[in-house]
């Protein structure tokens, strides 16, 4: 994975998890603690519940993104700008500062008068967004969406959010979001799960991986909890994500969000890197996973090769006979004594050795079980 310099500001699996914190000069805005339009205040509230708590990033927004609104123009952004300059001026504490746009107008303007990144809601929708970020080189959170100014993230299927993060390109310094939440009235809590699930595979991108998650409606349904109650819910899910690989998280509760990311980070699996030997252990876990990094490299071998399970199965001694034989020879491993046997081998060999079964039923029927879950 590309390590991305963010005004100084390393991001990357060499690095520790980034905390993004969440500025508002919306009125709009659902969430009132980041809310505000006089600049003085604004920067109070930067140096002492963002900066102060561990924020690494001010993320900085000129409207909402709820859909219940109206989308802005590119000149109506640039006329909430002077806030939020006049805030980044008035900060005393340190950090990288991100302007939250899908314009590249906005994002040039903002990028003259100090900010040093640019969050695009839109992934690169303004195909001239690109072209800006690399031309300041600067560090730029591309986040899926379909082509469409107006329409930002409204994407269901775990694959198109996939292939959108690809979409009018990538810079050397992009950082992509797999894009969380209510964006579209079409998308449900139930297709944000399922991509949470898979946040792994967003990492075959080779950019560093982005997370919105922060009281987000598919973790508040989960433990029925009100946007003002979900914060413990927020605070497991983000240990969870960069246990799986997220590199930078955006809240609004920056205190808590830190400790959160220190345990994810903590406790994740090792990821064994050597960039002068040029080695990098891939995050694999799953076939889908294996999948899109042998789609990185054009590899046609098959996913399941690259994924092993194991199991624990209970089974008769015919069974347990007829399962030693149908093993032998296809790179499987069989152990075990009285009726507990362990089984392992790749996805694939598995699944080939499901076929080859027929008899005796409860082989079947337990090795139909592995294959099921062999995906």
């Amino acid at each position: 994975m590309r390590t991305v310099d963010a005004a100084g500001l390393e991001i990357g699996d060499d690095h520790p998890p980034r905390v993004m914190g969440v500025l508002n000069v919306s009125k709009e805005s659902p969430y009132d603690p980041s809310v505000y339009d006089d600049p003085g205040e604004a920067a109070a509230y930067v140096d002492e519940e963002l900066i102060d708590e561990g924020a690494d990033i001010v993320d900085v927004g000129l409207e909402s993104a709820n859909k219940k609104f109206d989308v802005l123009s590119a000149e109506q952004e640039l006329d909430r700008l002077e806030t939020a300059v006049q805030t980044v001026e008035s900060v005393s504490g340190e950090a990288v500062f991100s302007i939250e746009t899908r314009y590249h107008e906005v994002a040039e303007a903002a990028l003259d008068r100090g900010f040093d990144m640019v969050n695009d809601i839109c992934g690169f929708a303004d195909p001239e967004m690109p072209e800006v970020c690399a031309e300041y080189d600067v560090a730029v959170g591309k986040m899926a969406s379909p082509p469409d100014l107006e329409r930002p993230g409204a994407i269901e299927d775990v694959d198109e959010i996939y292939e959108a993060l690809f979409r009018n390109g990538l810079t050397d310094k992009t950082i992509v979001d797999p894009a969380f939440g209510g964006w579209s009235e079409d998308k449900t809590t139930a297709e944000d799960r399922e991509t949470f699930r898979r946040l792994r595979e967003f990492r075959a991108v080779g950019q560093p991986v982005l997370v919105s998650i922060n009281r987000k409606n598919f973790l508040r349904e989960l433990a029925g909890r009100s946007t003002e109650d979900a914060l413990p819910v927020s605070l497991a899910a983000t240990a969870m994500a960069v246990e799986r690989g997220a590199n930078v998280v955006r809240t609004h509760d920056v205190e808590e969000t830190v400790d959160a990311a220190l345990v994810g980070d903590t406790f994740s699996r090792e990821r064994a890197r050597d960039p002068e030997m040029g080695v990098q252990e891939l995050d694999v876990t799953a076939v889908g996973e294996a999948e899109r990094q042998f789609e990185t490299v054009d590899g046609d071998a098959a996913p399941g090769a690259a994924v092993a399970r194991s199991f624990s199965l209970a089974l008769p001694a015919d069974a347990r006979d007829r399962l030693q034989t149908a093993a032998a020879g296809h790179d499987l491993v069989v152990t075990g004594t009285g009726d507990r046997i362990v089984l392992a081998g790749t996805v694939e060999n598995l699944r080939a050795l499901a076929e080859r079964v027929d008899e005796p039923p409860a082989l079947v029927a337990a090795l139909d079980r592995v294959r099921d879950v062999c995906r």
